[in-house]
């Protein structure tokens, strides 16, 4: 689980194939890596990779074929940027919104418009993702926690402040780039619970009745 506050930038080192998708190796500021443990989850780009290996100022992650295909990784060239954030942890705060790393699908930049010494940048989502954007509520793209502006059919705007543009990558993003997308997961939620998979049975309530019928309470 992660806040989609990032923690770092790091580049793009290497990528290797494995029989199962790929290994990147990761240029990190050293003293993040230094923390960093075998088996830890870090967010790359909002893609959730376990660490293989470290050494040094950098680290190693493996990439599955599907997180590959379904993420800008697979496109990515060395030397690019990255965001990078580290799991939760208990008692940690959390600046962002939850975020767990899984993205949902990819998105493309289409506009850029100044706004003072802030941008709105403008992107377009595909139906898995645009359903669940409203108006003020919380997308990752890229990994960054933002704040939905606007919504317009399958289009949607977020704004990035100074310190933001500052410290991620986005901000240098070009009209026709491609992002990661990870919807708010509470709004995964909520479409479950309001409407269930047509093969599931409804759910029935605790009554007196199937109380009986489980031996709690007696036949009259």
């Amino acid at each position: 689980m992660f806040t989609g506050l990032i923690e770092a930038t790091g580049t793009l080192r290497a990528k290797a194939p494995r029989a199962a998708g790929v290994t990147l190796t990761i240029g990190a500021p050293a003293a993040m890596v230094a923390e960093l443990v075998l088996g830890e989850s870090v967010a790359v780009d909002g893609a959730c990779l376990t660490v293989t290996a470290t050494h040094g100022d950098a680290f190693t992650a493996d990439a599955s074929a599907e997180t590959m295909d379904r993420t800008t990784l697979g496109e990515r060239r060395l030397g690019d940027a990255l965001h990078l954030e580290r799991a939760l942890r208990l008692g940690d705060r959390l600046g962002g919104h939850i975020v767990a790393g899984h993205v949902d699908a990819t998105g493309t930049l289409v506009q850029r418009d100044p706004l003072g010494e802030a941008v709105t940048l403008w992107f377009r989502a595909p139906p898995a993702v645009a359903r669940y954007l409203v108006p003020k509520g919380s997308i990752a793209i890229d990994g960054v926690s933002l704040t939905v502006n606007a919504v317009e059919a399958d289009r949607f705007s977020v704004v990035l402040i100074p310190h933001t543009q500052g410290v991620v990558h986005l901000a240098r993003k070009a009209v026709g780039g491609r992002v990661n997308l990870e919807a708010d997961l509470i709004g995964k939620y909520v479409e479950r619970l309001m409407n269930p998979a047509p093969a599931e049975e409804p759910r029935r309530g605790l009554d007196l009745e199937t109380l009986a019928r489980a031996g709690f309470l007696g036949r009259t």
